[in-house]
């Protein structure tokens, strides 16, 4: 083979590896954000918001974090807010809150469930973009926890309670390994898929092993001296 044939390989080979990036991302975006979408509707119908309070809890949970991160990396303006993907997948999820919550609620704990979902799918979306933006690793996997954790800040905050990410058993942790495994693969040239499940796999059995047997970092000791 000659070096013009292996230097043509490589010109058709780039676009599918982008294509596949490409796809790769908007599956796991719009998968997190439908996972978020019904966690925020679901918080919502608890709080025995109103259909219209649900649907904005809803797009606000699902799709903060990937405008955080789209900003960040200056994809602008944000997917989120340009393909209507987006909004149509966290108004349906919202909708189904509102409407099936009580078959929902029959899953154990559906909210931190589907949470742990939502987080696994976008901290791995988030690397994977901020990789193909040529962020380095270290900054990349940050922003794929950044992007993994948003959405159940917006939430939180709208829902005036301490974001689960500043008082939850291995929140931010469990998207900030899943975004590491993605890294690693990224690395040593792992095929993005497997890196990609991968992560997400360690994510979310992280995420729920912290629910389930209570895995927390240490917490800060409360002041016992005298009240002055």
């Amino acid at each position: 083979m000659t070096p013009q044939d292996i230097a043509g390989a490589a010109a058709l080979a780039a676009p599918t590896t982008d294509a596949v990036i490409r796809s790769l991302v908007i599956t796991l975006d719009l998968g997190g954000t439908f996972a978020f979408a019904l966690s925020g509707g679901m918080a919502g119908v608890r709080r025995r918001l109103d259909l219209f309070g649900v649907l904005v809890l809803s797009f606000a949970a699902a799709t903060f974090g990937g405008i955080a991160r789209d900003v960040v990396i200056g994809a602008t303006p944000p997917s989120a807010l340009q393909d209507w993907r987006y909004l149509a997948v966290s108004l349906t999820a919202g909708v189904l809150a509102f409407f099936w919550s009580p078959r929902i609620e029959r899953m154990q704990n559906p909210v931190r469930m589907l949470d742990a979902v939502g987080l696994a799918l976008f901290a791995v979306a988030g690397t994977e973009k901020a990789l193909a933006f040529g962020l380095s690793p270290v900054m990349a996997a940050l922003l794929g926890m950044l992007t993994g954790i948003g959405g159940g800040v917006a939430r939180d905050v709208l829902l005036a309670e301490v974001p689960a990410v500043l008082r939850s058993d291995l929140y931010a942790v469990a998207a900030l390994a899943g975004a590491a495994v993605v890294v690693i693969g990224s690395l040593l040239h792992i095929p993005i898929l497997i890196t990609a499940l991968a992560g997400g796999l360690i994510c979310f059995s992280l995420r729920v092993m912290a629910i389930r047997h209570g895995w927390r970092l240490p917490i800060a000791a409360a002041n016992q001296g005298p009240a002055v």
